[in-house]
């Protein structure tokens, strides 16, 4: 019996999806170009037209890597570092504080935009 409920628990955690995974990347491009652009750019490339007066230069997210590992678990740019840096702003986190915090989008919102900010890697 147990046995059998320990090998049910593992395929359901191979078979569910991630959060990044089961987020909406359509929707978030929706939501990155109303919050996000400006600075980051239509495809995230750093270029928006906010950027030009910044420096640093906002993130280029086609580059993929990402800084900060928000939550100490050694890996930096994991779904929860993101989602911090997009709810709490990168200040919090010793960054610049031009990534000013969003904490108006929903936690789904915020699924949706990290989805689509992991399509723009190349």
């Amino acid at each position: 019996m147990l046995r059998t409920l320990l090998a049910a628990v593992a395929v359901l955690a191979i078979t569910l999806p991630t959060a990044a995974e089961a987020a909406d990347a359509e929707a978030g491009k929706v939501s990155f170009q109303a919050n996000c652009a400006s600075c980051h750019g239509p495809e995230g490339a750093g270029d928006g037209p906010v950027a030009v007066a910044l420096d640093p230069k906002p993130r280029n997210f086609a580059e993929g890597d990402f800084q900060y590992d928000t939550d100490g678990d050694g890996t930096s740019g994991t779904d929860a570092d993101l989602s911090d840096i997009i709810t709490q702003g990168a200040a919090v986190f010793g960054g610049n504080a031009m990534m000013a915090p969003l904490p108006h989008l929903s936690d789904e919102e915020v699924a949706n935009i990290i989805a689509f900010v992991r399509t723009l890697k190349q």
